[in-house]
């Protein structure tokens, strides 16, 4: 933490320790789950009344970033959207929710540098390392999805050391890095005799793409595309007043 500051206005003051905790979070210094220093903590670390730092903290809880228990203290959130299309899905967990058994098949698994086509669809404008993963999972003896995904090494340098093996990319993800932004685009379309053949379904079959990207800031973390068996998987989107409330639902 920084230093007391003692001139600083209110307003500023409550901003800075905002900030501050916020580039933790998204940096990835403080990861899911980590408890955040308690609030008397916060007030000796800057010099400031328990309102000011109970301003900041408010707003990080307001932005998802953080969970605020009664008299346990304040937690980075785990990743989730609330307010896209769709969540961002464990899928794993999903199969699992189904009753279904989970297996995971990777197909590749590629540390390389960028291809002009992985800078498009990380959207950067300079070469990096990526990781590119390329796997099959499972519910019981079907296909449940084939995935595409794309790893930036620059914003998550230690996913290099993951094999993937046994975890999905996207639970590993979600509960390991941190972000700030997501886009979804979700398309339809039918399956080529690849893609046939990954999802093991009859050319021209109707099959539906999630196609989603995350980032930190300004830095992208992964792009990945999601391909389902059009007759298995069904995205509905439930609505309330104060918002989306997403939901899945699974053949």
């Amino acid at each position: 933490m920084e230093n007391p500051i003692t001139d600083t206005p209110k307003g500023q003051l409550s901003a800075r320790i905002r900030h501050d905790i916020e580039q933790r979070i998204l940096l990835g210094e403080w990861a899911p789950g980590f408890r955040i220093p308690m609030e008397r903590e916060l007030m000796e670390t800057y010099g400031c009344a328990r309102m000011t730092v109970n301003k900041a903290l408010s707003a990080l809880a307001a932005s998802g970033l953080i969970e605020r228990r009664r008299k346990a203290g304040s937690f980075v959130s785990q990743p989730l959207s609330q307010s896209a299309v769709i969540e961002i899905p464990d899928v794993r967990a999903e199969v699992e929710a189904i009753g279904q058994v989970y297996r995971l098949e990777v197909i590749l698994r590629q540390q390389r540098r960028s291809t002009r086509d992985d800078m498009e669809r990380l959207n950067v404008q300079t070469p990096r390392q990526v990781l590119a993963i390329s796997c099959r999972h499972f519910a019981g003896r079907r296909v449940h999805a084939f995935e595409d995904r794309l790893i930036d090494l620059v914003s998550v340098p230690e996913a290099a050391d993951i094999s993937f093996a046994d975890e999905p990319p996207g639970t590993w993800l979600r509960g390991h890095v941190p972000w700030s932004e997501a886009e979804n685009r979700i398309s339809a379309f039918n399956a080529d005799s690849m893609l046939a053949t990954r999802l093991e379904v009859k050319e021209g079959s109707a099959c539906l793409q999630v196609e989603r990207s995350t980032w930190r800031g300004k830095r992208p973390i992964t792009a990945v595309r999601m391909f389902y068996p059009g007759e298995t998987y069904r995205l509905v989107a439930h609505f309330s007043p104060k918002g989306d409330m997403p939901r899945r639902d699974l053949s």
